[in-house]
């Protein structure tokens, strides 16, 4: 079953990573699509920066060894950036390729944390 979870880990990781890595550049670049999808959203465009900003640190932290705790912060404001993007799609009544990408980065990500090998998490014993 480990090495199965590790499989699934690192698939998961894997298009979490690109998926956020690709967002956050197009943020950062403010490539013509992520401007229409937010002023569709109703947000303002300077909170491309912000996101695309902590996009691109969440990958790193999950993808570098070590750091356990910031990796746990790093899942949570991603797992709120996608589950925020997700809601936000389905209140502007938005359905189809809208609600794919986030729907299925929250998967990514939740299965990245669930499955992320020990010397990966928090040793809970020692709290």
């Amino acid at each position: 079953m480990e090495k199965k979870k590790l499989i699934i880990y690192w698939i998961a990781t894997a298009l979490l990573s690109a998926g956020m890595l690709g967002s956050g550049i197009s943020q950062l670049l403010r490539a013509k699509q992520m401007v229409d999808i937010l002023a569709h959203l109703g947000y303002p465009a300077y909170l491309m920066t912000i996101l695309g900003t902590w996009k691109i640190l969440g990958v790193v932290v999950i993808l570098v060894p070590g750091f356990k705790l910031i990796k746990e912060w790093a899942y949570a404001g991603l797992f709120f950036t996608m589950t925020g993007a997700l809601i936000s799609h389905l209140v502007m009544g938005d359905s189809g390729k809208a609600i794919i990408g986030p729907l299925a980065q929250t998967i990514f990500i939740i299965l990245s944390w669930y499955c992320r090998p020990v010397s990966r998490k928090i040793n809970t014993a020692n709290l």
